[in-house]
């Protein structure tokens, strides 16, 4: 499948920057003055609720699935962790509207504060990511209190704007599958709940699984497509492996993408790239697929092609 397969929307833009602004396109739309309740509030000590914040967040692309809570009495609560990592932890959240059957699980990631962050290898990463502000700009590169906030905020903000793009790309054309995006709140991200709804289970990662010779050689062509995507949007993973790919109901996930890097921009970019393929088509070689069914060079030459690279 080729670029001209793809409406307008979907093909690279070479002269807009997405992520890298310091407010991607879709975060500047207007937002309520005020919130219902304070969101950062204790919680009930009895229920262990709080006010939901969709109220004074940064919403995910429109139109809103039908699942996600949107109303503005409802709560909150935390129901454990997820994952726990160097950079954030995830939390399971239901948001209900108290006295009623409405409510959905988020996954809620929330980046750890400038004293116990570790973010590692983050300057190549960031290349290609520039604020307008030089004081800004110097501050990330001295890892300053202030310039490690900034990077903080840069992670949760290209990463809820790289879902946002896949989303819509994904919703409309079926060749990606990303969590939603629900809401962003400063470095707080809340994303849909890949999982069983009913018991909180979360969906495994692909590194758990041991598929049969159909499944991996269909788990295979699923990430071949993935890849495909983010290339022609622009993108590397930047950090794909079989621990950030979820396998829900037979579909294969692709999350954790704070990292994400614009193959153009960055001028790391290719080598990224590159690494991503290596690392996942090790995996699947590892577990039966032959090197004619998995050829990492010749799948690397092709995604830059649908970057424009070559």
């Amino acid at each position: 499948m080729r670029d001209h397969d793809l409406p307008a929307l979907e093909r690279r833009s070479r002269g807009k920057s997405r992520f890298d602004d310091d407010e991607p396109q879709f975060l500047k739309r207007g937002r309520p003055s005020a919130p219902l309740a304070d969101p950062d509030s204790d919680p009930d000590p009895t229920t262990g609720e709080r006010w939901s914040s969709w109220d004074d967040a940064v919403h995910g692309p429109a139109p809103h699935p039908q699942w996600l809570v949107t109303e503005l009495a409802a709560k909150d609560t935390e129901l454990g962790v997820l994952k726990t990592g160097k950079e954030a932890d995830v939390h399971l959240v239901r948001r209900a509207v108290p006295d009623t059957g409405r409510s959905c699980l988020l996954a809620v990631k929330r980046y750890r504060d400038a004293e116990h962050r570790l973010f590692h290898r983050d300057a190549g990463y960031l290349e290609g990511r520039r604020v307008r502000r030089s004081r800004e700009n110097r501050a990330m590169a001295g890892r300053t209190a202030f310039g490690r906030e900034m990077i903080a905020g840069q992670w949760a903000a290209a990463e809820f704007a790289a879902l946002a793009r896949l989303w819509e790309i994904g919703a409309g054309h079926d060749r990606i599958a990303v969590p939603y995006p629900v809401q962003l709140r400063g470095t707080e991200l809340m994303l849909e709940f890949v999982g069983d709804a009913e018991s909180g289970q979360a969906a495994p990662r692909l590194a758990q699984l041991r598929p049969g010779p159909a499944e991996l050689l269909d788990l295979w062509d699923q990430l071949v497509e993935a890849l495909r995507v983010l290339a022609r949007a622009g993108y590397a993973h930047g950090d794909l492996s079989p621990y950030n790919l979820l396998v829900h109901a037979g579909r294969l996930v692709v999350i954790d993408l704070p990292q994400v890097v614009d193959v153009v921009a960055n001028p790391q970019g290719p080598e990224f790239l590159a690494r991503d393929v290596r690392v996942v088509s090790a995996w699947f070689v590892a577990r039966g697929l032959t090197t004619e069914q998995v050829d990492p060079g010749a799948l690397t030459g092709e995604l830059l092609r649908e970057a424009g690279l070559r």
